[in-house]
């Protein structure tokens, strides 16, 4: 929002079913007028017309009539912006709604707060739809569907099914063994194909099968009620499966299937750098956490980093959440811009008096209608619990714990259904980190949380008797700003710098994506394996003299220096040291350079060419006795060094014993493994 933007709060007390929020507002929302109401959609209807006659931006206490305003701001022409927010379900029927107004005040701040474009990728579908089952209900769904698209019937070991009268699409037999691929592009690898006879009379008799068949399509409807063809199966687009047994489910996803038909617009809600990518290296493999997590199949090893299918992609966000370096960052909204509207909720709450502020991050899907159905049936969420939806909760990582906890609030919750629709694995992995850290700085346990439930009931027990602040401490303000990393380091160091009880350095799990290194510096021979290998670029030489620095705030973690060290003189040590984030980089090893004695450019590190030269002149013919003069030749650089060796002629292979051949080795009987 602009500054010099009008900002016009509507404020209703729905028919005062709760109280009068306005003077919060006030307190929370500095600078915007505030109107408030007792029936805006009814008789004080004019009033939000005359509001929404005008312009700049607009923000609505109320989501039930959305419609209803949004037809009077397009009625009246108006040009701003018009934001809707619920305070009722959310703060005014509660229990504690006497008390609810600094968080009325929170939410009004968080919904002026703009989101951020989605970026959007296009999916065409022109209709070719393969029906799997095994009897009457999958023709019968392909006769259904046939009038909208172009239907294959594939039945899987059918028994006794009766041939149509008119065959207007194909039937097949045959048994999916295989699966790959996403809406509009779907292979089926099927064993057991085979055409029916034309003369199949009571009953549908089939030709001769081949196995290895290949089946090309843009959707899949799956009523063969067996296992699911694809992993996360309900998350994958153009993919419909029920229970053939089950009227009303085969009945929605023939209705589903048959609206794909067209071009589509999807979310692109993970966005993806793969030059921050630090899963391999030299075909050594780093970092595999978002492989490991994701549950569709969207993202797949390619080379030096992975590849994020858009298409595939179900927005569930771990990969995101888990992802070190911000190589995969989520967009719906990005993480800067959910952020930043926790920041401004939590200032308005503040300003409004609240204390001890409960974040809990929700999906619509789910924890919408939870919390809707605990302030209908139930006490409503307490005063201090700060409701902030989410596309998903598995989209949350380390910073959205931690940053909340240096801006003032007490804790931080996550709300997902009981039986969650796919692994929350990388979610409760980031939930004990945070838990741990904020432990470990005085936050105490509890300060991170996650509340698996359906019912409602249960959610009001998990977030009763939350912790409270038991002494006043200093708020951090800090702006949340740049990609995921800038982001995560800059909440590290507030959350630092503001802890009630601060500590140098954290302890972590081996899992961990941030840390140090052990390194050996009397092993290392600068080489700088390493420091090629580093995809963050923690580890950097110096460009004028042999050296190797360390920068601890960039270090994943990833291991492949560590893996790709020829001297296997590195070790992870997985930790947070404050004290090494807030300082450059250090020296790990410097050594003074060795100058080619031909043209004096430096080439090495004057240890290294000393070592090689001491071990070549006393064990290897090529360079004793009258060949010492040699070793000159490995005081040079490259270019010298091959210069050299051209103006003297020297024949590397020249020995002064013949060499032996591998018949040599088996005429005598000596292996050639290299043990003799």
């Amino acid at each position: 929002m602009k500054s010099q933007e009008r900002r016009t709060i509507l404020v209703c007390s729905c028919e005062k079913t709760m109280p009068d929020f306005g003077a919060d507002a006030e307190r929370g929302c500095p600078g915007a007028g505030v109107e408030r109401a007792e029936q805006l959609c009814g008789r004080e209807l004019d009033r939000a017309r005359s509001v929404l006659g005008g312009s700049g931006t607009v923000t609505i206490a109320c989501t039930q009539q959305a419609p209803l305003f949004g037809d009077l701001a397009e009625e009246a022409g108006f040009s701003g912006r018009v934001d809707f927010v619920n305070i009722r379900e959310t703060a005014g029927w509660s229990a504690e709604a006497a008390a609810a107004g600094p968080k009325v005040a929170a939410l009004l701040a968080m919904a002026a707060e703009p989101a951020g474009d989605t970026p959007i990728v296009s999916v065409a579908s022109e209709g070719v739809i393969l029906v799997y089952g095994r009897d009457e209900v999958a023709i019968e769904a392909g006769r259904a569907l046939s009038e909208r698209l172009n239907v294959t019937i594939l039945l899987t070991r059918p028994q006794d099914v009766a041939p149509p009268r008119v065959w207007d699409f194909p039937i097949m037999r045959g048994t999916v063994t295989g699966a790959t691929g996403r809406v509009g592009d779907f292979a089926l690898t099927v064993d057991d194909l085979a055409a029916p006879l034309p003369s199949s009379r009571d009953r549908l008799v089939f030709g001769p099968a081949r196995d290895g068949a290949t089946s090309h399509c843009e959707l899949v409807l799956d009523l063969s009620g067996g296992t699911p063809l694809f992993a996360a199966d309900d998350l994958l687009d153009g993919y419909f499966r029920a229970d053939p047994r089950d009227r009303a489910g085969v009945a929605e996803a023939i209705a589903r299937a048959g609206e794909m038909v067209g071009e589509f617009d999807k979310p692109r809600y993970v966005d993806f750098h793969a030059d921050l990518c630090a899963h391999s290296r030299s075909r050594i493999v780093g970092c595999s956490r978002c492989l490991e997590l994701c549950p569709t199949g969207a993202i797949t090893p390619a080379g030096d980093h992975v590849a994020i299918d858009p298409l595939i992609c179900a927005g569930c966000g771990s990969c995101a959440a888990a992802c070190p370096t911000g190589a995969a960052s989520y967009t719906l909204p990005a993480v800067d811009g959910l952020l930043r509207r926790v920041r401004v909720g939590l200032q308005a709450y503040q300003r409004a008096g609240g204390r001890d502020a409960v974040l809990l991050f929700h999906d619509g899907e789910h924890g919408g209608p939870l919390v809707d159905a605990l302030a209908r049936f139930g006490a409503g969420l307490p005063a201090n619990v700060i409701p902030v939806e989410v596309n998903a909760v598995t989209q949350i990582g380390l910073e959205a714990f931690a940053a909340p906890l240096a801006w003032g609030a007490v804790a931080v919750r996550a709300l997902s259904r009981a039986k969650p629709r796919h692994d929350v694995g990388g979610l409760l992995r980031t939930i004990a980190m945070a838990d741990h850290l904020a432990a470990a700085l005085g936050y105490g346990f509890g300060s991170a949380g996650l509340v698996e439930t359906d019912d409602p009931d249960r959610l009001a027990e998990a977030l009763a008797g939350l912790p409270r602040r038991a002494v006043e401490r200093e708020i951090a303000t800090f702006m949340p700003a740049g990609g995921k990393r800038t982001v995560l380091a800059t909440t590290f160091r507030e959350l630092h710098r503001v802890a009630p009880a601060p500590v140098d350095v954290v302890a972590l799990p081996a899992s961990a994506p941030f840390g140090g290194l052990a390194i050996n510096a009397e092993g290392c021979t600068l080489c700088h394996s390493c420091v090629a290998a580093c995809p963050t670029g923690a580890l950097s030489d110096d460009p004028d003299r042999p050296a190797l620095y360390f920068n601890e705030s960039a270090c994943v973690q990833c291991g492949l220096c560590a893996a790709t060290c020829p001297e296997h003189v590195i070790a992870l040590e997985p930790r947070l040291d404050f004290a090494a984030w807030n300082a450059p980089k250090r020296l790990v090893k410097e050594e003074e350079p060795f100058c080619c004695i031909a043209c004096g450019a430096a080439f090495g590190t004057r240890s290294t060419i000393e070592r090689i030269v001491a071990k070549l002149q006393d064990s290897h013919w090529m360079y004793a006795g009258v060949n010492a003069r040699r070793l000159d030749v490995i005081r040079m650089c490259d270019t010298c060094r091959v210069q050299a060796m051209t103006e003297e002629s020297f024949d590397p292979y020249a020995s002064p014993r013949a060499p032996r051949t591998t018949e040599d080795y088996l005429r005598a009987g000596t292996p050639t493994d290299g043990s003799a």
